[in-house]
């Protein structure tokens, strides 16, 4: 099996009962990643293009960084097409030797420009049937600064509070989520969040301001609707999340296309492995990701990363990219078999622990 199927515990007693349904599903997130987002390209193309293609009711879509961009080429009119134009341009850009936050923040907005595309914002803005939530984090104290040693001073200070605790991160960020439709659908009580709707003015600086990583690219100050301050990459809070997706009473499922099975909550906790998402926040998903003999058989074993503009010459890169994208389409025709004819169903996990 190329791909991974792991549901909580009612999402997999659904499934297993119904089988895989466009229209069981509430909502679809997808997390920050950066280029590790190459994996899923032929999983996204399936399911924008068919599997949500005849979808009437409401569909919505949370994202923070490369998740983000994920989502807003699925909320444009020709979805299939916007991940293309995201995947080519993403796989194809080439730094200076020691780039400067100045020259990436450059080449990133010059990428969601393209895809977005002339009518991207929108059609976005606009789109009653798949409504987009964008995750950006307002920094506060010295990691709003964009003078190199007072950010990383207050990102090294946030860390070690994160270590204690999570919920010290209050102190240096608030989540900030910008949103297609009247209301935002999702209601987190973890942080304090601001929910500001997204306009045709907007949007592509929340979608850069999500995928600002610190340190790496300049934050984006003041967006148009939003609290004044500097805006940062929504995975400093929501890296995979630990979040309840769905209200209570909803019945519904949440589906979760991601690159890896591990969930780590926010961008600090990826090195405490004592931090773990809460198992009850998973009992109404399905996620999809790439099985590990999937990713074995990758060029060098594993799936991209931001790593490789370091340790990988442009040509050799591109090269590595391209076919992990060409490969990635076995994983939508998995989950076209699935959805189809049922195969594969017998093999849905449980997420368990050692996930979580």
């Amino acid at each position: 099996m190329n791909l991974s199927i792991i549901a909580g515990r009612r999402a997999l007693d659904h499934i297993r009962d119904h089988g895989l349904k466009q229209a069981d599903f509430r909502a679809v997130v997808a997390a920050s990643g950066g280029p590790k987002w190459f994996v899923l390209k032929g999983l996204d193309q399936y399911l924008f293009g068919e599997f949500f293609s005849e979808r009437q009711t409401p569909l919505h879509t949370l994202g923070s960084s490369a998740g983000a961009w994920q989502m807003a080429c699925f909320a444009q009119d020709d979805p299939a097409a916007a991940v293309e134009r995201l995947a080519d341009l993403y796989s194809r850009e080439t730094y200076s030797a020691k780039p400067s936050p100045q020259e990436i923040s450059g080449k990133a907005r010059i990428l969601v420009k393209h895809f977005l595309g002339p009518d991207g914002a929108r059609q976005i803005v606009d789109n009653q049937r798949i409504q987009t939530h964008i995750i950006t984090n307002r920094c506060k104290g010295p990691a709003a600064s964009e003078t190199r040693w007072m950010q990383l001073g207050g990102l090294i200070t946030a860390g070690a509070a994160n270590a204690l605790s999570r919920r010290n991160l209050r102190h240096f960020v608030d989540r900030v989520i910008f949103h297609s439709g009247q209301h935002s659908f999702f209601e987190f009580d973890d942080f304090a969040t601001f929910n500001v709707p997204l306009t045709p003015g907007n949007v592509e600086d929340a979608l850069m301001a999500s995928g600002s990583i610190p340190l790496i690219l300049e934050g984006v100050k003041n967006i148009e609707g939003a609290p004044p301050g500097i805006y940062r990459d929504g995975g400093i809070l929501d890296y995979h999340f630990d979040l309840a997706f769905l209200p209570a009473h909803d019945s519904g499922l949440v589906l979760y296309p991601h690159f890896s099975q591990m969930i780590t909550p926010g961008w600090f906790d990826k090195s405490l492995r004592y931090r773990r998402a809460a198992m009850h926040n998973y009992d109404n998903v399905v996620l999809l990701a790439p099985s590990q003999a999937f990713v074995d058989r990758l060029p060098h074993g594993k799936i991209p990363d931001r790593n490789d503009f370091i340790d990988m010459e442009p040509d050799a890169r591109l090269r590595y990219w391209q076919t992990v994208i060409s490969e990635s389409e076995r994983l939508g025709e998995e989950l076209a078999e699935l959805v189809d004819g049922g195969r594969g169903l017998e093999q849905v996990q449980a997420f368990s622990n050692s996930r979580i």
